[in-house]
């Protein structure tokens, strides 16, 4: 069966890579501007503050990871009175992937980000929190901590597949941070994210994504959570934030679109693989939950 993390980690093509180390000593620090993109950090040395919007300034170290997804900025720093340097500036005078600030080396870090898709990858973002911590204390950080010394081990081993090695255990500490929030988060993680690693309802979300053309009916997703269809409607609402048919049309439509992008399938194609009885349907369901008519979508994506 489907497993609806992975589902939607490939519908929004997200792939790791290591941006690079930053060594800071001294006095010193640096602002990450406001972008629309999911950073990570991973501390290996030292201890700083992080100052994340109107947030109080948190002290971080040498074990924590960090994962941040907010169109705000971020500043990390050693000296709260210090005048942060953008980070732009910072990585311009980047060598052998290291990034240097300050005077001295008793802060060392390594970092990374995950592309997305343009289109689709909103998805993603609008379902994390700001920031994400995972405390170098906690039952999570141990793996991840073996990952990051993996990380540095790649980047200086200058060995046959650096590249590959390192997107992929960067992906890898990605997926873990994912996992070490949901599993602590409880309802703080509302919506898909939230449905998509709770104990009933993954099972009824890897039947929606398995199958999304078929022509599902509650009283049969209600038996696959092992609950009546009244509690099964009223707690899927409660976890993913919709009702299931509503989750369910939302997917289709979330596929429909990739399809349009990258395919040259007929309408009455997707009408049909995405369980709608005519032409006209689909396209009212489309237009409906995305607000453009598929041909109109169509032609928008590819610039024809």
């Amino acid at each position: 069966m489907s497993d609806p993390l992975s589902d939607v980690l490939r519908l929004v093509s997200a792939h790791s890579v290591v941006s690079g180390g930053l060594v800071a000593g001294g006095s010193w620090a640096i602002a990450f501007p406001a972008v629309g993109t999911i950073n990570f950090f991973g501390i290996l040395r030292g201890s700083c503050w992080l100052i994340h919007g109107d947030q109080p300034p948190q002290r971080i170290g040498a074990g924590d990871i960090l994962l941040r997804s907010a169109h705000k900025q971020l500043i990390l720093c050693s000296d709260l009175d210090a005048a942060p340097v953008d980070l732009y500036t910072v990585v311009a005078g980047k060598k052998e992937g290291m990034s240097r600030l300050g005077a001295g080396d008793d802060f060392f870090m390594l970092g990374g980000k995950v592309a997305l898709d343009a289109d689709s990858g909103k998805l993603l973002l609008d379902a994390l929190p700001a920031t994400i911590r995972i405390a170098a204390g906690s039952p999570h950080a141990a793996g991840m901590q073996w990952l990051l010394q993996q990380l540095v081990q790649e980047q200086t081993s200058a060995l046959p597949g650096t590249g590959a090695a390192s997107s992929q255990l960067a992906h890898l500490l990605f997926i873990q941070v994912l996992r070490a929030y949901l599993a602590d988060a409880g309802t703080d993680a509302a919506g898909w994210l939230r449905a998509a690693s709770d104990p009933r309802l993954a099972p009824v979300l890897s039947m929606l994504h398995d199958e999304p053309g078929r022509n599902w009916q509650l009283g049969q997703l209600a038996k696959a959570a092992g609950m009546s269809r009244a509690s099964f409607a009223a707690y899927f609402k409660i976890v993913a934030g919709v009702a299931p048919l509503t989750y369910l049309a939302h997917w289709r439509m979330r596929l429909a679109a990739r399809d349009l992008r990258g395919e040259s399938t007929t309408l009455a194609v997707l009408a049909q693989r995405y369980g709608y009885g005519s032409e006209s349907a689909f396209s009212n369901a489309f237009k409906r939950i995305t607000g453009y008519a598929p041909k109109s979508y169509r032609t928008m994506k590819s610039g024809v």
